[in-house]
């Protein structure tokens, strides 16, 4: 069945268009000329035509079955070609062979049931793989890529949800590398990925063993002095003026004596002092100035290049000397040296000072730690540099394991319900295709039992009784000369195709339509199922054709709804309220029918528009909206019932019972009701053909009441009592 239509962008339906929705076995489409009906059987007919592009139509459980369209474009497809396609239906088959048919086909209806049911079912099990599929597709876009997006976003390869799952699946199932922290592949990655890196230089080695040595020299501590035995030394060494001395005999020139510049100085005093002042003592001298030379420039010299190694690795965005540490342990390593120079100079100007140098010992070890560090970093980045694909390949990969494992439990749960429902739908799969490998077998069976029971000669037998039962006695349907093919002929044997009035033609194609229901224009398609659009059966035909073809029609509803026959949905779209009317009184005069659907279509400022009503006839005919007028609870005007009672009275009695006024009066049994009731007709004559003057004459609610129970009782004593009831929507329960 067809469960829903969609059409827009097509004829006078615009943009947002209409919806069928819901529509059920039987659906009953009402709208005048030219609001789109047509288009929308062209639609069931072709849906593939380009300018149904944006026209939608929904199957029942997603099965499209066979569509028989009847309308103007059926009536040109297959009249004015001189022939027609035979219409093969059950010919002189037996009893038997009919039975076997209809059983078969009942187990063929049944096989396909069933298919249904696990074609669901199957659905049902995929659509439920699809939603754990996509809920763990989004789980692991949250949970995973999104929580690690800013440091791995590199190594997961796809930035797509799908891509990104299928990957996680794989590496679940193969990945099998050593699980790292997420420090240590943090620390990797920044230095993996983003561009390459460079190669970076090792950080020169700095050696201190001359400079703790020269630290460690016993000389720094020496009481460097003159020599003893010579007659001034007593007093120099009495007053403890070595350093002084030793310092003015530079300046000792001529006689004149350095110290108190009188002409004091004798060569026996110089040769004093030079024998005071000794070789050894000018020796110390020189080494203490020496080592001091010498410690300087080296301790110097080590500290620029330290200050050029600070400066470097300041500049270095990659690089992997602590550098406060290096900066402070450096300024603390400038602080010693220039308080060392200081000692060294104090040693240099009294050389008979005891001095101790602050040892850089502890600065240089640290530094050396620092810098030996470094180049291990140093060697690590090198070495990663000098494998990068291999590396990067490698940080990957452990990426991927420590993401497995930190989803390890959601992706196990997903695992185990996604083979549990794959097996359950290879085994419903397996189920599905033996049910339809059971229903072609059966099917061609079916076919071959029709190839040998079914004619055209029935078809032709059905649609010429049906010609003369209702007059049509000048033309009748034959078979050609050519096999599977009829003609329309006249009496005289003359083709009568091209001389039939419109209605003629009309009526013989619906004749035409109907039996092609029923059969199928080869003997395969006999018993296939199929839904039926019939687009305004009774254009340019007598209204006496109109009951017969609403006769026809209705035959075919009630197959339908009780589910007899191949035919399983209809769909009938008019624009004759007469004929509405008459297709669509089935059941009675019940209103609601669960298996039926009623529409209408209107087209307004050339755009067409829908309303739906479900399973309640919109379309009355003039003479049920009296009735509804009358039996309406709310107060009505005098020309309202006078009007209303007459109507129904003419129309029922006087025109269709042919009752007279006096006939009806004689109804009642005495004088007095029989005066009662040509007082109802005079005054209801009366109130439908004139005004009442409202200032004499006042309707009471009383008057009323005793009317309408007069004209009740011309209905009960007529014997209409039935259709008062019927009319009134009276039944045995609220009688």
């Amino acid at each position: 069945m067809i469960k829903s239509i969609d059409i827009k962008n097509v004829a006078t339906y615009d943009n947002s268009g209409v919806q069928f929705n819901d529509l059920k076995k039987v659906n009953f489409i009402y709208g005048a000329n030219g609001c789109g009906k047509t288009t929308i059987s062209n639609l069931l007919h072709d849906k593939s035509d380009p300018k149904f592009n944006n026209c939608t139509l929904t199957w029942q459980n997603a099965l499209p079955l066979n569509v028989l369209v009847y309308n103007k474009e059926f009536r040109d497809r297959n009249f004015g070609k001189g022939k027609l396609n035979g219409v093969f239906t059950l010919g002189e088959a037996t009893a038997d062979q009919i039975k076997e048919i209809e059983t078969k086909s009942e187990e063929l209806k049944t096989i396909k049931a069933d298919g249904i049911q696990k074609r669901e079912t199957l659905d049902k099990q995929k659509g439920d793989k699809e939603k754990l599929e996509n809920d763990f597709k989004e789980t692991t876009w949250t949970k995973v890529y999104k929580k690690y997006e800013n440091v791995f976003k590199e190594a997961y390869g796809s930035h797509q949800k799908e891509p990104f799952k299928n990957k996680l699946l794989q590496e679940f199932s193969s990945n099998n590398v050593q699980l790292e922290t997420l420090e240590s592949l943090k620390e990797k990655a920044d230095t993996i990925f983003g561009e390459q890196p460079q190669r970076i230089d090792e950080i020169s080695d700095i050696s201190f063993e001359r400079v703790l040595e020269i630290e460690g020299k016993e000389i720094w501590k020496k009481i460097i002095v003159g020599k003893a035995d010579v007659d001034i030394a007593k007093l120099i060494q009495k007053l403890n003026i070595n350093d002084w001395v030793n310092q003015g005999r530079e300046y000792i020139e001529d006689t004149t004596c350095p110290f108190c510049q009188q002409e004091t100085i004798t060569d026996d005093f110089k040769k004093q002092l030079e024998s005071f002042f000794d070789e050894t003592y000018l020796n110390d001298i020189k080494v203490l100035k020496e080592l001091k030379q010498e410690y300087n420039t080296i301790t110097l010299n080590i500290i620029n290049v330290l200050n050029g190694i600070e400066v470097n690795q300041r500049a270095f965005i990659n690089r992997k000397l602590d550098i406060d540490k290096f900066s402070a342990y450096l300024k603390t390593l400038i602080s010693q040296h220039t308080a060392n120079s200081e000692y060294l100079n104090s040693k240099i100007k009294e050389p008979s000072r005891s001095i101790e140098l602050i040892s850089i010992k502890d600065q240089s070890d640290l530094i050396t730690q620092l810098v030996k560090e470094a180049n291990i970093e140093i060697k690590k980045h090198n070495s990663i540099v000098t494998n990068f694909a291999t590396e990067k390949s490698n940080l990957i990969k452990s990426i991927w394991k420590f993401l497995v494992e930190e989803h390890k439990t959601d992706t196990t749960s997903f695992n185990n319900k996604k083979d549990g429902l794959e097996k359950g739908i290879a085994n419903l799969e397996i189920q599905y295709k033996a049910k339809q490998d059971e229903y072609r077998k059966l099917d061609t069976e079916i076919k071959k039992l029709n190839k040998n029971v079914t004619s055209i000669q029935p078809t032709i037998d059905e649609i010429n009784r049906i010609l003369k039962s209702y007059g049509f006695l000048n033309f009748e349907i034959v078979p050609t000369k050519e096999d599977g093919f009829y003609q329309i002929q006249r009496e005289d044997g003359t083709i009568a195709e091209t001389t039939l009035s419109e209605g003629e033609i009309t009526f013989i194609t619906f004749l035409y339509y109907l039996q092609l229901t029923k059969g199928g224009i080869s003997e395969e398609e006999v018993n296939n199922e199929r839904i039926l659009v019939i687009d305004d059966p009774i254009s340019s035909l007598d209204s006496n054709v109109l009951f017969v073809v609403s006769t026809l029609i209705k035959d075919i509803i009630k197959n339908l709804k009780a589910d007899i026959g191949n035919v399983k949905q209809l769909i009938l779209l008019t624009h004759n309220v007469y004929f509405h009317k008459e297709v669509s009184f089935i059941d009675g005069r019940t209103k609601t029918c669960n298996k039926t659907f009623f529409w209408i279509l209107r087209k307004n400022d050339k755009i067409t528009n829908l309303q739906n009503f479900q399973m309640n006839n919109p379309i009355q005919s003039s003479y049920e909206l009296l009735w509804q007028e009358l039996k309406s609870s709310e107060v009505k005007s005098t020309l309202t019932v006078q009007n209303v009672m007459r109507r129904i009275i003419e129309n029922y009695f006087k025109l269709l019972g042919k009752y007279g006024d006096d006939d009806l009066i004689l109804k009642f049994g005495t004088k007095e009701e029989q005066e009662i009731c040509r007082s109802l007709i005079s005054w209801i004559n009366d109130g439908s053909h004139s005004i009442n003057d409202d200032l004499y004459i006042e309707l009471q609610d009383r008057t009323i009441e005793t009317y309408k129970k007069v004209f009740k009782d011309i209905f009960i004593l007529t014997k209409h009592e039935g259709h008062y009831n019927m009319m009134m929507n009276i039944t045995e329960e609220t009688a």
